[in-house]
């Protein structure tokens, strides 16, 4: 018995295959439908050698990872752990703290917060906010060099370069400015800005990036937050809110 070919599974990014929408019609061959028909397939094996490669190459998902990585994105687009992002389009950028920069929309909603954050007593700090992919380049081998750490290791507490939320101007660390000495560790879970970002942050449209054991691996960021309050910021990390709503 033949067994018949499973159907092939579809997603986003397949190109549907074109079907007969009914059975072909019996053609009259003649001389000149012959010779038609030769320049037609020599004029498609042409196009196929002169424009197939780029063809290919529009839609083939680049697996090509960073220069000094040794290791590949997965089917998902992800590098240990950490999804692709685009660097963000500086004439979208504004300052927001001396050095300091963010996305429009993010950074209204981040004013907003510290605002009610201080009319509650709480001190909330903005530590970090937009980085290129230059800069996080740096943060990522420099570090990862000074402390003698694999790449995967690094990973753990820091984006590779072009995979960080940081770049698109849309991610934040925060801190408590009554008690500096928690800055960027997980120390600052047990702060009064942590226990109010719990309760209000999703009122602005903010949500914990690296909660515990998340599954994109990474280690738990309390102080690490991201908005999600306009179109394109829910485009940009939707894939990462799908994955973890597989969990």
């Amino acid at each position: 018995m033949v067994r018949a070919a499973a159907p092939r599974r579809s997603s986003r990014d397949d190109i549907p295959v074109a079907r007969r929408s009914r059975p072909p019609q019996r053609v009259r061959r003649s001389g000149s439908g012959l010779f038609l028909a030769c320049c037609f397939v020599f004029g498609g094996s042409l196009a196929a050698v002169l424009f197939g490669p780029s063809l290919v190459s529009r839609f083939t998902p680049s697996v090509s990872g960073v220069e000094g990585i040794a290791e590949r994105p997965t089917e998902d687009g992800r590098l240990l752990g950490h999804f692709p992002y685009p660097e963000a389009d500086q004439s979208a950028l504004v300052e927001i703290s001396p050095g300091l920069m963010l996305q429009v929309d993010a950074a209204e909603a981040l004013r907003s917060m510290r605002r009610a954050a201080a009319a509650d007593g709480i001190d909330l700090r903005l530590l970090s906010g937009y980085r290129s992919h230059s800069l996080q380049k740096g943060i990522f081998f420099d570090v990862k060099s000074a402390r003698n750490q694999t790449a995967s290791e690094r990973a753990k507490v820091s984006a590779p370069p072009g995979y960080s939320e940081h770049s698109t101007g849309l991610a934040v660390d925060l801190g408590d400015g009554d008690d500096p000495g928690t800055n960027l560790s997980q120390s600052f879970e047990s702060t009064p800005a942590f226990r109010w970002l719990q309760d209000h942050a999703a009122a602005y449209h903010f949500t914990l990036s690296f909660p515990i054991g998340n599954i994109q691996g990474v280690s738990y960021e309390p102080w690490h937050w991201r908005f999600e309050g306009s179109s394109d910021a829910l485009r940009l990390f939707e894939p990462a809110r799908r994955l973890a709503q597989t969990r």
